[in-house]
């Protein structure tokens, strides 16, 4: 009887758990068994592994094999146990020391000829070892630069399968002919979500690609203003106006303005696109904040996350740490935009099926546009509006209450005048600009809660603002008249008091004051308190 074992990783959502593969051999009719909850793609690694053996020069043992995958209480889903498999097996017929397999963890698919292929989600995959207490993973040699983010951890990237038997053995290791270059790498190919480009936000060379720049956009000082502030801050904003104003053209370059992300950040977003599958070639890790725009008529399970058997990432997850546009919100169905409360307030997303309950995390800036009515011309004075007054209201009411409670900062966008658009002056500040202001902003509110599991003023407690930093004395007392009348509720008094601590940063206050309140109820709700609105809180 010959046994031995190995590890590999199967992933939950977004979290991997350490597996074990387990090879039994004993005598008796040839068969292979595999036990512990595995998927069709799973099951089907026994026909791939064995002609991988054997197109790898080894011998196919010719007993009653059973593979085990520990814990088998877990569901195991996907092809990157191959290596694993077939090291266990060969390690179980002696052609590998099974003590040398032990300590391994690998993750990777088989071809048909034994070629190492890559597969999705490897970055949680090592993420998940290393937290096991695991120091060394196996992988295919193209995923190695993604496994080698984790650190600590050592990696060993191979072709095929034969590279990897002769590593194990201490034999020759042969060389295998790598890809060719310009043209389409074939192992790749099941990584890619087809059609997968600026709606998720990832673009292969995205560094490369011609970045829109905020200088481009005419007029619009309040949008703009409320774009710098839910940059600096966090604070999800909804841009309302009639077409053609410029609502999608601001949205696109928020992404430019935000901080980039740290290497903690960055190890997040990129393992959710990893496991999404879209994550580029060439680019292991993602360092700039993501954008995903939904098209409106985007199903709920694609927006928070869902499928057949356990919840895949959906836009809330790939826009984690990033910029979630809605565009015709109003378009989107109620059951699709009311979903979206939870993760704003939360930051994840918890998604309960019979497979199983999925923590995915979701924080991100969201930003709504709309229309005022289903024409655009409702408000306009040159331009009467189409529309009854009945169906006005059934349009605007399509973006529940307790959902704009949760938006920080609504500011209307109006149509940009021919003498704007034919200024010559200089045009408005640059991206580079404003993003060295949201830095600045940034960085005053890092030291003011430093210490505290708090990084920005949108993430911190109404309570902990009123109580530890408080504003300057009398600020609020124009906020409190309008909870008192009605016009605010308990939450939406303590966002305003986070987009007054944004102003105040943008513009190099202590403190909150007056003005600064007035220019942040002014933000929140949409009606003018006689402050103007300018970028990085000149007044």
């Amino acid at each position: 009887m010959g046994f031995a074992r190995t590890c590999s990783v199967t992933l939950l959502g977004v979290d991997g758990v350490v597996v074990e593969v387990q090879a039994d051999l004993e005598p008796g009719v040839a068969a292979f068994t595999l036990v512990g909850l595995p998927d069709k793609s799973l099951i089907e690694s026994r026909d791939r592994v064995r002609a991988a053996v054997v197109n790898s020069g080894a011998e196919w043992p010719q007993k009653k094999l059973t593979v085990g995958l520990s814990p088998a209480s877990v569901p195991k889903s996907g092809s990157g146990f191959d290596m694993a498999v077939a090291c266990a097996v060969l390690g179980a017929a002696e052609r590998i020391d099974p003590k040398v397999l032990a300590d391994l963890v690998m993750i990777g698919e088989l071809g048909l000829d034994g070629r190492a292929r890559p597969v999705r989600g490897i970055l949680p995959g090592v993420l998940a070892a290393a937290d096991a207490g695991y120091d060394h993973v196996v992988v295919p040699e193209s995923a190695a630069a993604e496994a080698a983010l984790v650190p600590g951890m050592s990696v060993l990237g191979v072709r095929s399968l034969r590279q990897l038997i002769a590593v194990l053995t201490g034999e020759p290791v042969p060389d295998e002919p790598p890809e060719v270059d310009g043209r389409a790498d074939a192992l790749l190919a099941g990584l890619c979500v087809p059609g997968a480009g600026f709606g998720t936000g990832v673009v292969p060379g995205a560094e490369d690609v011609h970045r829109p720049d905020l200088g481009d956009v005419v007029g619009q000082y309040a949008a703009r203003t409320a774009l710098e502030v839910a940059a600096a801050g966090g604070h999800h904003a909804f841009l309302h106006g009639p077409p053609g104003a410029g609502k999608t053209m601001l949205a696109e370059r928020l992404p430019g303005i935000l901080p980039p992300l740290t290497r903690a950040q960055a190890l997040e977003v990129t393992a959710v696109h990893s496991v999404a599958g879209i994550l580029p070639p060439g680019r292991p890790l993602l360092e700039s904040p993501p954008y995903c725009a939904p098209h409106h008529s985007a199903t709920m399970q694609s927006l928070v996350g869902g499928g057949n058997g356990l919840p895949r990432p959906g836009a809330v997850s790939l826009a984690h740490r990033g910029v979630l546009f809605m565009d015709e919100a109003p378009e989107f169905g109620p059951r699709v935009l009311d979903a979206l409360r939870q993760p704003l307030e939360s930051g994840h997303v918890v998604i309960a099926r019979a497979a199983g309950v999925v923590r995915l995390p979701a924080k991100f800036l969201m930003l709504l546009a709309a229309n005022p009515c289903p024409c655009g011309r409702y408000g306009l004075v040159a331009d009467a509006c189409d529309c009854p007054s009945a169906m006005v209201r059934r349009y605007q009411a399509r973006l529940s209450g307790p959902l704009l409670d949760r938006v920080d900062l609504k500011v209307r966008v109006e149509p940009v005048s021919r003498a704007e658009l034919r200024a010559t002056g200089s045009p408005g500040e640059s991206t580079k600009v404003v993003a060295d202001r949201v830095r600045e902003a940034r960085e005053r509110a890092l030291k003011r809660y430093e210490g505290t599991p708090w990084h920005s003023n949108g993430e911190v407690p109404g309570h902990e603002l009123r109580t530890r930093w408080p504003a300057v004395h009398g600020a609020l007392d124009v906020v409190e008249r309008d909870l008192e009348r009605g016009l605010l509720s308990a939450r939406g008094l303590d966002r305003v008091l986070r987009v007054a601590w944004t102003v105040a940063d943008l513009a190099g206050h202590d403190r909150p004051d007056t003005t600064d309140m007035a220019s942040a109820l002014q933000l929140r709700t949409g009606v003018s308190r006689g402050v103007p609105l300018a970028e990085g809180g000149r007044r």
